[in-house]
Parts: structure tokens; C-alpha cells; sequence
């Protein structure tokens, strides 16, 4: 039989894939997990487990802080830097890169996914979603977003599995607000994600996740239902 396992951030992209997913195969036969890799804050964790409990699949968090513990991403607890309050278009063009993207996190995630994968649907295909979409991958921002790295990593994922796994990135050649024309849809409840680097009580507004997030809502001309500062 054929399951899914989608790998959940809490916020816009990976809650469209869970409904994706739950409306092709029914919450019976989907999983989501959600990573806890240092971040700043707790609040996608908690998101992403209500979101869960919204569409009532088993839910899933591996710990894999301790691989990004050298870092400084500026996501993380323990980074020097702060979060710059500019779109990724204007970071690249004045730094050369994001100071958000974590190292090879993409990879390390879908890995760890494949092998929990196995561990809970040992008997069955399973196809693991991802919400990388083309904005993230746009200018290289994200390079573990692109159609290059998703379709090397399938490949690795399908031969590691016996054949038993795959990827499946529904809006890897899409803009973020294609993902939320289709989200709205299935009628996502985009009340519950989040998406803001910061954690505080309301999103900021300013994040490029933010500001990407307010765009795409706008851009299929309704409100974005989440508060902001």
C-alpha cells in the first residue's frame, strides 16, 4: 500500500503538501514529521503539531540539533547573527548569499526522513513530500531547494530504499503563491502555520519568509490570516 510521509515546518509550504497528501491517500496512510534542528524558537514545532492534530495524521520530531551546532546560521540559538529584515533578492545582491540558509539542511532532513520512513512503513511504498518551491530556489538562495538537488536526492533515496521510496515536491517548479491558490483549494487552515524566522507572538512582517508569505497571499488577492506586528 502506498503511504506518505511528509516532512512539516509548520508553516505554508509543508502544511499544502500535508493536505496534498492526506486528500490523495486519506490521514490514514499519512504521517508528518517535523525537525528540531536549534532554531531560535519553538513556535513551527508547535504549528506543525497542531496541524497534525487538525488533520488528524500521526505526527513525528527528530532532534537533529546536535548536527548544526558549529554553525552560524542565523536561525540558530547559538548564531552571532541576526536576522536581516530584507527580501532574499536584496541579501544576494548585497552579501552574495542568505544568512538563512542552514547547511545542507534539505539533505540532512530527507535522509533522516527516508530512514523513518522505512522504520515505520517497512512493508509499504512511501513517498516523502517536500515544499521546496521555485521562489526558495530562485538566485540560488536555497540551493538543497532546487530541481537539481531534489531529483539527485531522490535518486540516492530510491536506490538507499530498494526502490520502496521517493520523493515527491509538488511545487518545486512553482511560486509560493501558486502553493497558496492550490492551498486555498483544499481549503488549507493557513490560521494554524507560521512562517516568521522570529517567534514571537505575531509574525513580523519583515523576514524574507515574511515578506514572501504576504506576497503570495496578495497575490491570489486574499488576506493572509495570520497576525502581524
Amino acid at each position: 500500500m502506498l503511504k506518505a510521509l511528509v516532512l512539516s515546518s509548520g508553516g505554508v509550504d509543508s502544511t499544502t503538501c500535508l493536505a496534498l497528501a492526506v486528500d490523495k491517500l486519506g490521514a490514514e496512510n499519512v504521517s508528518s514529521v517535523s525537525i528540531f534542528y536549534g532554531q531560535k524558537h519553538q513556535k513551527e514545532l508547535q504549528q506543525a503539531k497542531k496541524i497534525a492534530d487538525y488533520y488528524k495524521v500521526n505526527h513525528y520530531e527528530l532532534d537533529l540539533s546536535a548536527m548544526f551546532a558549529q554553525s552560524n546560521c542565523a536561525l540558530l540559538k547559538n548564531s552571532t547573527q541576526e536576522i536581516e529584515e530584507s527580501t532574499y533578492k536584496e541579501q544576494i545582491t548585497a552579501h552574495g548569499k542568505v544568512n538563512t540558509y542552514v547547511p545542507f539542511r534539505n539533505g540532512l532532513f530527507l535522509a533522516s526522513v527516508a530512514s523513518l520512513a522505512g522504520s515505520i512503513y517497512p512493508d509499504d511504498k512511501v513517498e516523502i513530500y517536500l515544499g521546496a518551491h521555485a521562489d526558495d530556489a530562485a538566485m540560488n538562495a536555497y540551493a538543497d531547494c532546487s530541481m537539481e538537488f531534489i531529483e539527485a536526492m531522490n535518486r540516492a533515496i530510491s536506490i538507499g530504499t530498494y526502490s520502496q521510496e521517493n520523493i515527491v515536491a509538488p511545487f518545486a517548479g512553482k511560486t509560493k503563491a501558486d502553493v497558496v491558490a492550490c492551498g486555498l483549494k483544499l481549503e488549507v487552515p493557513y490560521e494554524l502555520t507560521w512562517s516568521c524566522y522570529e517567534g514571537k507572538e505575531k509574525a513580523c512582517g519583515k523576514c524574507a519568509t515574511c515578506l514572501d508569505r504576504l506576497k503570495a497571499f496578495k497575490s491570489n488577492g486574499v488576506k493572509d490570516p495570520l497576525d502581524y506586528a
